[in-house]
Parts: C-alpha cells; sequence; structure tokens
C-alpha cells in the first residue's frame, strides 16, 4: 500500500465495522502522514472520547514512531488518560508502505470509564477490597485538536525532565533538552524550530549546530 487516502473504500468499512461491535464509547482514527502531521487525521468516527476531529493532528506517540525513536511502533492493549479524566484502552497500527516505512496509523480508543466506576461499585456492593484493576502500564499519550497544544505539552514534560529554569540552563542543559525534543520527533512539526529557539532562548544557527552535534553531523561549538 503506497497511499492512505487512495485507500479509504478499504480503511472505512473496516473503521465502521469496530466502532458498530463496540459501539459509541469507542473512537476510531486513520491518520495520513502524507497530510502532514499538523493535519493527519482523514476520517474518525466517535471523535468525542477525545475530542478530536477531521483535519486534527498526530499524537506524540505517532511523532516519536515516524521519528524512529520507538522501533517497536505497534502498540496493542495499552492505557492512557484524556486530558478530561477519561481512562482508555487503545491499539495503535502503523500502516507501511513497501519500502516499510510508516504512511499512516488506525487507532482505536476505547473509553472504559464506565466499566472501571462500575467494577469499583461492585467491589464495594462486594465487599472486596478497594484496589485498582491489574492492567498494564499507563502509557502518556495526549490527544490534541492543535499541534501547538502538543508542543506545549512537550515542553512541559522537558521542563520536569531537565528541572532548571532555562536562565540556569547550561550548555549540557540545552544539548539535553534539544535531544528530548528530537527524539521525541518534535522537529517533525512545521515551524518547531521556532517554538524551540524561543523557549530555549537560543539562535537557529545553534539549534541546528546542537542537532548536528547531537545526530554527529557537525562539530562541536559553543553557544
Amino acid at each position: 500500500m503506497e497511499s492512505i487516502k487512495e485507500n479509504l473504500d478499504f480503511f472505512i468499512p473496516m473503521m465502521e465495522g469496530i466502532a458498530g461491535q463496540f459501539g459509541e464509547n469507542c473512537e476510531v482514527v486513520l491518520h495520513d502522514h502524507s497530510q502532514g502531521l499538523e493535519s493527519s487525521i482523514v476520517a474518525i468516527i466517535n471523535g468525542h472520547v477525545t475530542g478530536r476531529q477531521v483535519g486534527d493532528p498526530s499524537s506524540n506517540l505517532g511523532l516519536e514512531v515516524l521519528r524512529g525513536s520507538d522501533v517497536n511502533g505497534d502498540r496493542h492493549n495499552y492505557f492512557t488518560k484524556t486530558r478530561d479524566g477519561k481512562t482508555l484502552r487503545s491499539t495503535s497500527i502503523y500502516v507501511r508502505n513497501g519500502n516499510k516505512q510508516v504512511i499512516g496509523a488506525l487507532c482505536i480508543n476505547l473509553d472504559i470509564s464506565d466499566i472501571l466506576q462500575a467494577e469499583k461499585t461492585l467491589n464495594k456492593m462486594a465487599g472486596r477490597p478497594d484496589t485498582a484493576p491489574s492492567r498494564p502500564q499507563e502509557v502518556n499519550e495526549v490527544f490534541v485538536k492543535d499541534v501547538n497544544e502538543l508542543l506545549d505539552y512537550l515542553i512541559a514534560e522537558c521542563m520536569t525532565l531537565i528541572n532548571v529554569p532555562v536562565s540556569n540552563m547550561s550548555r549540557q542543559d540545552k544539548l539535553n533538552a534539544i535531544k528530548f525534543f528530537d527524539d521525541k520527533g518534535v522537529f517533525l512539526i512545521k515551524k518547531s524550530g521556532e517554538r524551540i529557539c524561543e523557549f530555549l532562548n537560543i539562535s537557529k544557527y545553534t539549534l541546528y549546530a546542537y542537532l548536528g552535534e547531537l545526530r554527529g553531523e557537525n562539530p562541536v561549538i559553543d553557544g
């Protein structure tokens, strides 16, 4: 398969079947990465689950797959939370072309919040300990309607990781920050470099020099 858009007749019935099987709490999303990460969603059913619609961007996990930081790609049966507190059981399947390059993704997000609440209530009624159900480790996936929200989230995550105010960051701190952004696929987003330069208070030249140093492309510089 070489194109997502040219195969919508294949994907849409599959999406409708999945959503029909699991009901209105099951969001099914189709991403076409040829559209650009800023507007990769080309089809979505039950978008109320994450509040997204056609034309909205990829999640942070999609960025990592395209960047190559996540070498395993597909993720099955993982758990995440939306910003409004819903617990989702999710699967992300990445579509590849004949050269094994990722060209899109089919994602399933089932809102199981009501099921977990019902389980908690039944445990109380049965006199059982109020313990959290055993499930795989939760994955930090953020669903956004605008790519700037995704950048805000990743910048906040970086600040937590570095744990140093930008005004006090050393050269190594800034290198670590840029490595974090690079690994997360941030620079696949159009004009993200400007935002990162503004955040780190560095020039574009310094940004690209640091990136080159981290990737083994350019000599080390100070800046």
